[in-house]
């Protein structure tokens, strides 16, 4: 049966780019792939048939004697087939380091040749970054208010100073790992192909550690307390976050370190309550002097007083605004108000005299004059009942 037309086979067309063969033969795959389609005995013939039509086509130098003088040529520059057992023309061994980049993305190995490199170990694979840490900062609302540079102790692992990292006891560097010889991969028989895999001896590094190091017990690193200086800019809020780069977990000798994540928690003011930029003060006021009208003074966050007149008959709750004695914003571009809420304070204690004051007060005030909401509350429930 003569062979198709490699092309053809991964439905490309002939001046398709490297990227192109690549995910055309990668959809292949995943369409004929034998443990996806047991039920179908053609699916291994195709899947064979796209794997050696890749093999040719990834390879510019295989491409381009195929382009030149089609089968015939690639069976001639492979001397007549003597691969021997592969698919047309080459071994599970080729066809292994020829579709390594492939099944990666196929099968979820997703870690490439040479890499993944941990720790700090050399060995030609990637660095490592270290891991990120996280802690939490609290202030005040003043602190809040005007910025500060605080003082913070947060746990990271660091470079073990016995080893320096090498995590060998005395510095001693890792020797090359006797299972996988250094390469920090395996290769496993699955049917009819081989596939690469980390292994599992080193977990992908290419080394191990003879005699491990007894302070950090061969990892490199040891969690070590430390003191962290931490400049807050004015304005933060509660759940802020501020990210210290390079202050989080070593990544070792080799490898760049994570990032430390400050979260920060404003504590509970006695006085002002914030809402975003805006500031809160409840100010108590005798009853007397919210009826008569009078001036009070309130606290403000920069640690001043400002006084308020207040107008005769102010009632509870009412609100007056002092406008730019607020909160920032984080970036200081611009500053919330303050608002001063009264709290009008029914008198207790009463001697006889303002006793009889107050009872003298209230015969001269039947009219409802004096109290105009409790007046206006006793008319609405006189109207309901002469409805029913």
């Amino acid at each position: 049966m003569a062979k198709r037309d490699f092309y053809d086979v991964l439905g490309v067309s002939r001046d398709a780019s490297d990227e192109e063969i690549k995910r055309a033969f990668r959809q292949r795959a995943k369409e004929f792939h034998p443990d996806a389609n047991r039920d179908n005995p053609d699916a291994e013939r195709r899947f064979k048939e796209a794997s050696e039509a890749y093999d040719a086509l990834k390879d510019p130098q295989k491409r381009a004697v195929y382009d030149r003088f089609g089968h015939e040529g690639m069976q001639a520059g492979m001397g007549g087939g003597g691969a021997g057992g592969g698919f047309g023309g080459f071994g599970a061994t080729d066809f292994a380091s020829a579709f390594s980049d492939v099944f990666d993305d196929l099968f979820g190995e997703g870690r490439g040749r040479g890499g993944g490199g941990m720790g700090g170990f050399g060995g030609g694979f990637a660095r490592a970054r270290g891991g990120d840490q996280t802690a939490k900062l609290s202030l005040t609302l003043e602190e809040a208010y005007a910025g500060v540079t605080k003082d913070l102790r947060v746990a990271t692992l660091t470079v073990c100073e016995l080893c320096h990292g090498t995590g060998g006891e005395g510095g001693s560097a890792p020797v090359a790992c006797p299972t996988c010889k250094g390469s920090g991969r395996v290769r496993a028989q699955q049917g009819f192909f081989t596939i690469e895999r980390p292994c599992p001896a080193c977990g992908g590094r290419g080394q191990t550690i003879k005699n491990p190091c007894h302070g950090c017990g061969g990892q490199g690193r040891v969690r070590k307390e430390r003191a962290i200086s931490v400049q807050v800019p004015k304005g933060v809020e509660d759940g802020n976050r501020i990210r210290l780069t390079g202050e989080g977990d070593s990544g070792g000798p080799q490898g760049t370190p994570g990032d430390l994540y400050i979260f920060i928690a404003i504590e509970k003011h006695p006085i002002f309550q914030r809402d975003g930029m805006d500031l809160y003060c409840k100010v108590p006021i005798s009853m007397v002097d919210a009826a008569l009208g009078s001036e009070v003074e309130a606290p403000t966050i920069d640690g001043a007083m400002a006084r308020v007149s207040i107008p005769a008959g102010a009632q509870n709750e009412r609100r007056f605004r002092l406008r730019g004695k607020g909160m920032p914003t984080l970036r200081g571009e611009r500053v919330g108000d303050m608002y001063i809420e009264l709290e009008v304070e029914t008198p207790v204690n009463l001697s006889s005299r303002q006793r009889e004051l107050l009872e003298e007060f209230r015969r001269e005030g039947r009219d409802g004059r004096n109290s105009p909401s409790a007046e206006g509350f006793l008319s609405r429930i006189r109207e309901l009942w002469r409805k029913s």
